[in-house]
């Protein structure tokens, strides 16, 4: 394994990161969950993503659970606040009502004393942006967040909250989570520039297109045990099933078979190529997926193999 800077702070986390967005808390049993964090530990994976939305803190919960049986130090945990949490009309939101509720319901699901990386899911726009900034100041006075960071936000909203922390004399946000993966890459037009400018890691989730780039779906084949076939969880995968996507994969799986490897390595181990990625999120039910997906970390992609990749998946204009 190795270890990348979380952005422009000083905290080591590895570049494959485990998350737990529509597995813990929904399919994964307890002992599963369990075996899989233990072993994404023993291959030297030390962060851990989760957030309060994922199956309404169910997740968190599990999460919480497992993590007991390790050391507190020897994890970065990172979770999110954003969306709704229950029915009240302060039950979702940046307001500094509901970050300050959201953070100690997650550390008690959690069963910490502090999260490492707090961040905000989406941006808030019934939310004055100073509110937020300052709240999750505050968080970081107090010794409850460490780190804070955004996620699925804009160019321009990252430079609002870069300049908002400046001006309040905060700590500015040291991270994004955004979707990117070989075929969704708009945000390298103006996204990635403004983390490259003012610090923020990149930490993509759904690296793998909901699995699309794992090559098992081509010609819209979908395994009876797969997301594709499962209705709750295939709700986001439909733009990757068309036919431009499609050819493209089948063309990226050449490429993996031509390289000697697989299409789920390469597809990671070119994310780690990309400016300002500091680690990159992976979801995992099975061991054997933990074992392929952290090898990613010592595959090197030369540059003729890098420009085919990028020749394969053109950057589309930002959305």
């Amino acid at each position: 394994m190795q270890y990348r800077r979380l952005g422009s702070s000083g905290c080591k986390v590895s570049v494959i990161g485990l998350g737990t967005w529509l597995t813990f808390g929904t399919r994964l049993q307890d002992r599963a969950a369990s075996t899989l964090v233990k072993r994404a530990f023993d291959l030297g994976v030390n962060l851990i993503d989760t957030a309060d939305a994922y199956d309404l803190g169910g997740a968190e919960e599990q999460l919480g659970a497992v993590l007991r049986d390790f050391s507190r130090k020897d994890f970065v945990l990172a979770t999110k606040v954003y969306f709704p949490t229950g029915d009240g009309p302060n039950d979702q939101g940046l307001s500094r009502k509901h970050i300050d509720e959201s953070i100690h319901a997650s550390l008690q699901r959690l069963q910490t004393n502090y999260v490492d990386l707090y961040q905000c899911h989406r941006y808030d726009e019934e939310t004055p942006l100073e509110e937020t900034v300052r709240a999750m100041g505050d968080l970081i006075r107090q010794g409850k967040v460490l780190y804070w960071g955004v996620s699925m936000w804009s160019a321009d909203q990252i430079e609002a909250a870069i300049h908002t922390a400046a001006a309040l004399g905060v700590p500015a946000p040291v991270t994004n989570q955004p979707c990117y993966n070989l075929l969704t890459r708009q945000i390298e037009t103006d996204i990635i520039p403004a983390c490259e400018r003012h610090g923020l890691g990149t930490i993509p989730f759904s690296p793998l297109a909901q699995g699309v780039l794992t090559g098992k779906y081509i010609d819209g084949d979908a395994p009876q045990d797969s997301r594709l076939a499962d209705d709750r969880r295939n709700r986001f995968m439909g733009r990757y099933m068309d036919e431009a996507s499609q050819a493209r994969v089948k063309r990226f799986a050449a490429l993996a078979n031509a390289t000697g490897t697989t299409c789920a390595r390469l597809a990671l181990a070119w994310l780690l190529t990309r400016p300002t990625v500091s680690s990159v999120i992976i979801g995992a039910t099975k061991i054997v997926q933990i074992d392929d997906n952290a090898k990613a970390a010592s595959l090197e992609l030369d540059d003729d193999l890098l420009a085919e990749l990028n020749a394969t998946f053109p950057v589309s204009p930002a959305e």
